[in-house]
């Protein structure tokens, strides 16, 4: 009996350390599979991030590129006014954002594809307008400016107030008859506007040009 037990006991003995043994050897496999795929993990990716990078770089790079136009907008179009547009925008673009062109609108003297600059005045004529050369219905703020002469027809309210006896109120009102009647033919057109008399106006005609 004495030697049963013994066997017994030896049986339990050993059954019980193969079971330990057993588990720390599965624990052990799960740990290093465990890091084993941590350690993977990162080199998966790596081909990912340089893409990532390039993509960010293009990005910036747009970015820099890109920027925007301040243009004025006047004549015939459904909203006249101040528009800012991307850099590299046409006439033709302008002119749609300022609600397009209206029935009255002489487009042949008009360059659609002409590229726009900034602070640049667009003035689009009415049938039976001339206002300049085709392709050259473009007002700009430093050929403006450049010139001895300003022209009524492109300036701003800031180069019509350096002509001398035009202040801020009559560069108003030369700014909306342009608007409502288009570009100014002659100097002495400014005879239609309220404050501009003959006198006035002779006085101003060596600062004007049209």
């Amino acid at each position: 009996m004495i030697k049963i037990e013994k066997i017994k006991e030896f049986c339990w003995l050993h059954w019980r350390l193969l079971i330990v043994g057993g588990l720390v050897a599965t624990v052990v496999l799960l740990l290093l599979t465990h890091s084993a795929g941590f350690t993977k993990q990162p080199t998966d990716r790596l081909p990912v991030q340089p893409e990532l990078a390039k993509k960010k770089a293009v990005a910036s790079t747009q970015a820099e590129k890109g920027g925007k136009v301040c243009i004025d907008i006047k004549g015939a179009v459904n909203r006249p006014g101040v528009y800012h547009l991307l850099k590299g925008s046409r006439v033709e673009e302008a002119i749609a954002a300022a609600g397009g062109s209206t029935s009255q609108a002489d487009l042949n003297q008009v360059n659609l594809a002409k590229e726009l600059l900034d602070q640049q005045v667009i003035q689009i004529p009415r049938l039976g307008e001339q206002v300049l050369p085709l392709g050259d219905t473009l007002g700009n703020a430093n050929n403006s400016s450049s010139s001895t002469k300003v022209n009524l027809n492109t300036a701003t309210k800031e180069e019509l107030t350096k002509i001398d006896g035009v202040g801020d109120k009559k560069a108003d009102k030369i700014l909306e008859y342009r608007n409502q009647h288009g570009s100014f033919k002659t100097p002495d057109d400014l005879k239609n506007i309220t404050g501009f008399g003959e006198k006035t106006v002779a006085k101003l005609k060596d600062q004007l040009a049209v």
